[in-house]
């Protein structure tokens, strides 16, 4: 008989979920997304909800492993705040389920998964897509997106230089606080991005920030943000010139206003780059269009339940061990 689920609030996602174990499960998932498998992975793209009085929406993700046993779905409120708004642009909800019995096995906190798996995403798209010879890394942005980029990519990699440019002054001070390396604060986009090999881009922009005519040829580019139709970081010339790969074709055409408004060909999934079906350009300018899919968060809910369960268990088996002595 199911039992009560169990509830993993935000710190304890943050001491269950690491890079190490992420990075692979995210990269074999992106894989399995990519074959076209229903047994594999059922995915829709996600249904949205205007929340028009707080200029937000509300996203529904859900999806099935059959292969794997995992059903999950992701509840998620973004929004296009204000400059210098202290709300959050985003707030998240994973529930895990059963299969088999339809009842709700987890449910725990968003915000810390969901910064994870897209920042891991992003450096699964570095590590397939990116020179290797790769020494300086610019972040645009300054929010948690972007702390979560750093810490990944660092954990990954081996730059030389990692810059940062943000629209306001006191969270790039406070991210660069908060961060365990050294990092130069840029009073610019494009003093941050020339001759940059690597770039994030993580804003809150609804409207180009990236511009193409800055950006080395060879660099490659980890677009997050502006997750609507109609809201951009990138403009024509820097979609134009670059190699497009992105998670989801389906989720690219519905809701990547960079692609959508700007008319460009998407060459490939970065599943299509692991199953070996697609070639990864690391000779090219490319560009990583990221938006998010519920794959990622059920891999990511299922590790974080799983070590939940195992840290249970080995407490039990502690206390059982000591109540013998």
């Amino acid at each position: 008989m199911a039992g009560p689920p169990v509830i993993i609030w935000k710190d304890e996602v943050e001491r269950l979920l690491r890079y190490r174990d992420l990075v692979p499960r995210l990269e074999e998932a992106l894989g399995k997304f990519s074959r076209r498998d229903s047994a594999e992975v059922i995915q829709p793209v996600r249904s949205t909800v205007p929340l028009q009085k707080h200029r937000g929406f509300m996203g529904l993700m859900p999806t099935y492993m059959e292969n794997d046993g995992v059903l999950s779905t992701k509840l998620v409120c973004f929004y296009d705040r204000k400059k210098g708004s202290s709300l959050p642009a985003t707030q998240a909800t994973v529930v895990l389920l059963d299969p088999e019995y339809g009842n709700v096995k987890a449910v725990m906190d968003g915000e810390v998964i969901t910064r994870m798996r897209t920042a891991a995403a992003s450096a699964i798209s570095a590590k397939l897509l990116m020179r290797p010879d790769a020494e300086v890394l610019a972040i645009l942005g300054s929010g948690h997106q972007a702390l979560s980029h750093y810490n990944v990519f660092t954990e990954m990699f081996s730059f030389k230089e990692v810059r940062v440019w943000s629209r306001t002054r006191k969270w790039v001070e406070k991210f660069c606080q908060s961060v365990s390396g050294p990092v130069k604060i840029c009073d610019s986009v494009e003093e941050a991005v020339r001759g940059a090999d690597a770039i994030v881009t993580v804003t809150r922009c609804t409207e180009p920030v990236l511009f193409g005519q800055w950006v080395k040829p060879g660099a490659h580019v980890a677009a997050v943000g502006a997750c609507r139709p109609n809201w951009r970081e990138l403009d024509d010339v820097m979609m134009k010139e670059a190699v497009v790969y992105t998670d989801s074709r389906e989720g690219a055409m519905a809701e990547s206003g960079d692609i959508i408004l700007s008319g460009a060909e998407v060459f490939a999934e970065l599943g299509e780059v692991i199953n070996g079906t697609k070639p990864a350009h690391r000779d090219k300018t490319t560009v990583f269009k990221s938006l998010g899919m519920g794959v990622e968060d059920a891999v990511s809910a299922e590790l974080v339940f799983q070590a939940s369960r195992f840290k249970e268990s080995s407490s039990r088996g502690n206390l059982l061990s000591s109540s013998r002595m």
